[in-house]
């Protein structure tokens, strides 16, 4: 049996290497950090961090050739999508890896690039534009407001200084924000708001083989976000009713683009006219709540690798839908938000906490017992 190599230090690398890994798969785990949270886990079987992920494709390189075989490549985290898409040729002996063309992937991984594709292929999307000078701001006046001002692409300095996404009612609050924001960077995009909460908000997971057909796909809903209406998934859950319909929409958009492998899309139903809109896809890699899928019968990760593998892909299993959470910041949107419907209607499963794999969220309870000893520790004297 090949290994697998998932790329990535956060949750969604640690939901990643437990559904490989409680599939019998032997897993290997390259991290920035030195001890990230899925090299705890114990399917982890081979840990290599501190990686430059600008140096991503040599220590790839030598990490396959110390492993043998050919193994199946799972990135985790955009930045290594790009490093990695660039080096595809060099990287292909050595690893079992898809992707769309590297063209492609630039485009899906722009929110401006999305627009256009989105529209070309006729999917509905909300109005949009691209904010990267000040002459651009006069597009402002052609939206229906509210809009969503959001970066054009993910950048660390953007992160570091101001929210995911801002909600503004009219063009002034939009030029404002830009002045703010565009020192730091200059690609912003305003795009009309949909209305809706976060439990409007629905996602649909695939893996598309070589022939532009999902191998798989799985289609789920958020119950609630941080921050609340713009922020990412707190707790979210299956939602069959829409696995058809959901699951043709993205499959057919990405055969169109010629877009391949790991993949998501996520929409948004419209409380106006109940229609799916697109807000936007990942592509390259897994989601951040990937692992909702797993503990709904429906292991992407392992049929990706079958896939690669030529193995038999299995069947999703029949279940009861079941919520994933992450148990700090859906514990602070339901705080703002109030409590949702569906806790006590169906099953909850910690992100982090497994009784057959408790090191991980060992590790973040005595992470957290040590921040609030250091935010209590008395502050010497000068």
């Amino acid at each position: 049996m090949e290994w697998a190599i998932v790329v990535g230090g956060g949750l969604n690398a640690l939901g990643v290497v437990r559904s490989l890994g409680s599939a019998g798969v032997r897993v290997a785990v390259m991290s920035k950090g030195a001890s990230s949270l899925p090299m705890r886990s114990r399917f982890a079987r081979r840990c290599v961090g501190r990686v430059d992920y600008e140096k991503l494709p040599e220590r790839l390189v030598d990490l396959a050739n110390d492993l043998g075989g050919r193994p199946v490549l799972f990135l985790t985290e955009e930045e290594a999508v790009h490093v990695v898409s660039r080096a595809r040729d060099e990287l292909a002996p050595l690893l079992r890896l898809r992707f769309g063309s590297h063209d492609a992937m630039l485009a899906l991984t722009h929110k401006d690039g999305v627009q256009q594709l989105v529209d070309r292929h006729g999917l509905p999307i909300p109005g949009a534009c691209r904010l990267r000078e000040a002459a651009d701001l006069t597009q402002l006046d052609a939206l229906r407001y509210p809009c969503v001002l959001k970066p054009g692409f993910k950048h660390a300095g953007y992160g570091a200084r101001f929210k995911k996404a801002y909600i503004v009612l009219t063009p002034a609050e939009a030029r404002v924000l830009f002045d703010q924001i565009s020192p730091v960077l200059p690609d912003l995009i305003a795009q009309e708001w949909i209305e809706g909460g976060d439990d409007a908000i629905y996602f649909c997971l695939q893996y598309i083989g070589e022939n532009g057909q999902a191998v798989a796909s799985f289609a789920g809903r958020k119950l609630r976000a941080w921050p609340p209406q713009v922020g990412g998934t707190a707790s979210c859950i299956a939602a069959p009713e829409v696995d058809e319909e959901l699951g043709a929409l993205t499959e057919g958009f990405f055969s169109a683009v010629g877009f391949r492998g790991m993949g998501a899309m996520e929409y948004k139903r419209d409380t106006r006219d109940g229609r799916f809109y697109v807000v936007e896809p990942t592509v390259g890699r897994t989601d951040f709540q990937q692992e909702v899928a797993t503990i709904n019968g429906n292991n992407l990760p392992y049929a990706a690798y079958c896939y690669e593998c030529g193995l038999p892909v299995l069947a999703p299993r029949p279940m009861p839908p079941t919520i994933w959470r992450e148990p700090v910041t859906d514990r602070w949107s339901q705080q703002v938000q109030g409590t949702h419907p569906a806790f006590a209607e169906h099953k909850v499963v910690d992100a982090y906490w497994r009784p057959s794999d408790p090191a991980p969220w060992l590790r973040v309870m005595w992470s957290r017992v040590w921040q609030r000893l250091a935010r209590a520790k008395p502050r010497s004297r000068q």
